[in-house]
């Protein structure tokens, strides 16, 4: 184990492999994400609407799998799941050129879905296994800032693939995609989790299951409170387009540098604002509430924005101050929220704890399209209204739950101890 001077923050051996191969697989995930429909349907054959559709009911399937993989992170350990998840993803991505057919497609989809929702919460369980205190934190933000360098970098080998061997080029980004998770896992292979010493001899845990969790209160509660958040992380990709086009009438170009800006800022300066933030002594759940407070600036700005509808060049240059904010924002929430939800897990259910937890995101992400439809359609301005009411109210309860979340997973670096006092003794003379 390596101690770094001057702080409380750790690494085990094998620290810097694992960034290197969430650095990787983000590299393959970038490969397909942005491309997903139409990288299927020439990686397949089949028609959009039928790529469409199996897509939907296999990541909808893949969902009410996540319980599953936090049972299987408590019984197995999160390295050993996570490296099972980036064989079967790889094993999955070898197999789509060969899928050509309705009934194969759909099995190495629901398969390969299965891997893709289950994994966050197993990478979220490996960091609680590989750190403490704030080095969680820290290695949050690294693993943020290289899934969004990785998968900008992804894009962009998919577009010189596109270049180079026409609509051909998706089948060897499919096997490039097998090869980023195979080198991805082997990577991870070399972690060495730290286990707390209560912790280990499976023998002696007592028989916990869900339960456990829905009686924890204090933690539903946080998990409730990223749900308000991750309604807000969901507006990038979904809320951002459509307004710019449907409210402000605005080049579709500018949705392009909206997620430039906050693919950059993230990969370029997560790392930085995180260490700021750290360093500062500030209390992970004062941290994440003033994150929720900056996506409440931002969606507030929105308003104004959509209310003022300036020139082009004005609402150019406003939007992408908007997008600065909202970046800061997710940038000083995400190590913090993410590094609160980990310390706050018993680790004998930590995969249990934090797929509850990781549910708060897939369904604000299966809502967000309809919700944010249905609002625009009434005025442009709603849905940035419901969101920032939504910010609000999770700072208000993150800073709430403090007092009843354990102190370990409060601050990043345990409090010193007050001492009392030495009272003055008076000598005779």
């Amino acid at each position: 184990m390596k101690v770094f001077r001057g702080t409380a923050e750790t690494r085990v051996e094998g620290e810097r492999s694992l960034l290197t191969g969430v650095g990787i697989s983000a590299v393959g995930i970038g490969m397909y994400i942005p491309f997903s429909l139409v990288f299927f349907h020439h990686v397949t054959g089949l028609s959009f609407t039928l790529v469409g559709l199996v897509l939907t009911v296999t990541g909808l399937t893949g969902l009410a799998f996540m319980p599953l993989a936090g049972s299987a992170v408590d019984r197995f350990g999160a390295r050993e799941v996570n490296l099972a998840l980036h064989a079967v993803r790889a094993l999955g991505f070898a197999l789509y050129p060969f899928a050509e057919s309705l009934p194969a497609f759909a099995a190495v989809a629901l398969v390969t879905a299965l891997a893709d929702r289950s994994f966050p919460v197993v990478q979220q369980s490996l960091i609680g296994e590989v750190a403490r205190g704030g080095a969680r934190d820290r290695l949050q933000a690294s693993v943020r800032a290289l899934q969004n360098a990785g998968m900008g970098a992804g894009a962009l080998l998919v577009s010189g693939a596109l270049a180079l061997w026409g609509t051909g080029g998706f089948q060897y980004t499919a096997w490039g995609n097998a090869l980023a998770f195979a080198l991805a896992g082997a990577l991870v292979s070399r972690v060495r989790p730290v286990r707390d010493a209560e912790a280990t001899g499976s023998a002696d845990r007592p028989a916990v299951g869900y339960r456990t969790v829905l009686r924890d209160r204090p933690f539903l509660g946080l998990t409730a409170a990223n749900f308000l958040t991750a309604l807000g992380y969901a507006a990038l990709s979904v809320l951002f387009p459509l307004y710019i086009s449907t409210w402000l009438r605005g080049p579709d170009s500018l949705t392009g540098a909206a997620f430039t800006v906050n693919t950059a800022l993230c990969a370029g300066i997560g790392v930085l604002v995180a260490g700021r933030v750290r360093r500062s002594g500030a209390r992970r759940t004062r941290s994440a509430a003033l994150g929720a407070l900056l996506f409440a600036a931002a969606f507030v700005a929105q308003i104004v924005l959509g209310t003022l509808r300036p020139g082009q060049t004005v609402t150019m240059v406003a939007l992408l101050a908007i997008v600065v904010v909202y970046t800061l924002g997710e940038l000083v929430h995400s190590p913090s929220g993410g590094a609160l939800s980990v310390s706050a897990a018993p680790e004998a259910v930590r995969g249990r704890y934090l797929a509850t937890y990781q549910l708060s995101y897939a369904l604000a992400t299966a809502l967000a399209p309809s919700l944010f439809t249905v609002l625009l359609a009434v005025d442009g301005r709603l849905p940035w209204a419901v969101l920032a009411v939504a910010a609000l109210g999770a700072a208000a309860a993150l800073v709430l739950l403090e007092r009843h979340l354990p102190a370990e997973a409060v601050h990043a670096t345990p409090p010193a101890p007050v001492t009392a006092p030495v009272p003055a003794v008076a000598v005779a003379v």
